[in-house]
């Protein structure tokens, strides 16, 4: 939707179009230079040393070829090339005698996925101010340069142009393509995707700016901190973010993170080693969507954590993922995994007999939507009749109650969440006390049993095996 902006808004927005990277400070990087990862190699910087292009060491994993905030302790990456095959030891990037930037394994051969880098024919490469390296010919003119190739961050006086993405790293220090992805449609509409991952194609839409007017061209983050799509003759179509920051005292990104979420962050210049990034300013336009955790509820997918486990909304509006009573994260590392049960499913076979053996855990304003296989609404229906229909249904892992209403759902539980706008209560259903361990160790005893009787059998129906020792 169009806005209607005053005229002098417009005008100051105009004036704060991000300068072109002709004609700014910059140090060369010379034909025939290179970097190689683990050598200890000083990273080529830009003139003011703010920003580097190197070689970044992820854990045990191996090595990013990445461009970072190189002034303050936390080295936090805005671009990378190679984030879904990590290079190794000894591997090496160059800017070749004939202009082109390649990275290479440590034998010599071009590292595969790696078609950010470019270039052919360039005089030479240079770390900019801004944080965008470029390949440029004789004349100072762009053949390539990092901006056009964004990773899952945009920085002041960058472009996102008609048709390009961001994609979200897979964990906050797992730099692979992640769940999530931010697309400036040729339409015109910003808008924010679940990946269908481990692909990184569009699954379901969980925001948008609504723009879709067939005349969206680019989306500026201007060096005010403002960020806007702005359609092919000039008129701003939706901003994005509206929160002015001093360039001059604060570095400031945008990030897609690894939960999803748009953030625009800032760090301040002067700050003190124990400082980190904080969202700009502190109201609640500084982040899309507001509350992830409401916005991705589709029937194919776990939601905006994973299966079995609920998505809330903290304090400091970030999502947090947890598991329920009874279920613990299939991986401590990723949350965003999912959960499983820790107890034993109730029996199909014998769903009477094992009534007794479970128990109703309430989560008030709890609901795990688009998982129902039954409902019922009558005037018999309340809580109670809720929570028996629940237990003594061998399917039913949940039911949710709301006002006369009941809902059964079956595991895998998807799209769960808890939030004060939700009036559903969820009645999930768990084995009671210790059972689980129990009858853990006694299918564990009848299975040895089971084996030692097969044993014993076949030796006593092998006549051989009294004689194999003489």
């Amino acid at each position: 939707m169009n806005l209607q902006l005053p005229y002098c808004f417009c005008f100051f927005l105009l004036l704060k179009l991000p300068f072109s990277t002709n004609g700014q400070a910059y140090k060369n990087v010379s034909l025939g230079s290179s970097l190689t990862a683990a050598s200890g190699d000083l990273p080529w910087t830009s003139p003011s040393g703010e920003f580097a292009f190197g070689f970044q060491q992820v854990g045990d994993a191996g090595y990013l070829l990445a461009i970072w905030f190189n002034k303050i302790p936390e080295r936090t990456i805005v671009w990378s090339a190679n984030r879904n095959n990590l290079a190794q030891r000894g591997s090496t990037v160059q800017l070749t005698a004939d202009g082109q930037l390649v990275l290479n394994d440590r034998s010599g051969t071009r590292i595969r996925n790696t078609a950010y880098l470019g270039g052919s024919g360039a005089a030479y490469g240079a770390m900019l101010d801004t944080g965008n390296f470029v390949l440029s010919g004789q004349a100072g003119d762009t053949l390539w340069q990092s901006f056009d190739q964004p990773t899952d961050t945009l920085l002041p006086t960058q472009i996102l142009k008609s048709g390009a993405q961001l994609i979200a790293p897979y964990l906050e220090k797992n730099y692979s393509d992640g769940r999530f992805k931010l697309i400036l449609q040729d339409d015109g509409n910003l808008v924010m995707y679940t990946t269908a991952y481990p692909l990184t194609t569009s699954n379901f839409l969980y925001w948008s700016t609504g723009s879709s007017l067939g005349s969206g061209n680019q989306l500026i983050f201007n060096q005010s901190g403002y960020m806007y799509v702005v359609a092919s003759n000039g008129t701003i179509l939706n901003p994005v973010f509206s929160n002015p920051v001093s360039l001059q005292d604060f570095y400031h990104r945008a990030t897609i993170d690894y939960d999803g979420v748009f953030r625009q962050y800032v760090y301040p210049k002067s700050a003190s080693s124990g400082k980190r990034w904080a969202m700009a300013l502190t109201t609640s336009t500084n982040f899309v969507p507001p509350d992830i955790c409401l916005a991705i509820s589709y029937p194919l997918g776990s939601g905006a954590c994973g299966f079995n486990s609920l998505c809330e909304l903290g304090d400091d509006q970030r999502p947090s993922c947890r598991c329920p009573t009874g279920y613990s994260f299939y991986d401590q590392d990723d949350e965003r995994k999912g959960c499983k049960k820790n107890f034993i499913s109730q029996d199909c076979g014998h769903p009477s007999q094992e009534i007794d053996n479970f128990e109703i855990r309430d989560m008030l304003n709890t609901n795990f939507p688009h998982t129902d296989y039954g409902y019922f609404k009558s005037s018999i229906v309340d809580e109670e009749w809720c929570r028996q229909a629940c237990l003594s249904d061998c399917y039913c892992d949940v039911a949710t109650f709301q006002v006369g209403q009941c809902w059964k759902k079956r595991g895998p539980l998807s799209n769960g969440v808890t939030d004060p706008r939700i009036l559903d209560k969820a009645l999930l259903k768990v084995r009671k006390g210790n059972r689980t361990e129990e009858l853990a160790q006694k299918k564990s005893a009848k299975k040895s049993d089971r084996s030692a009787l097969i044993i014993s059998g076949s030796v006593l129906l092998d006549p051989s095996s009294f004689f194999s020792t003489i």
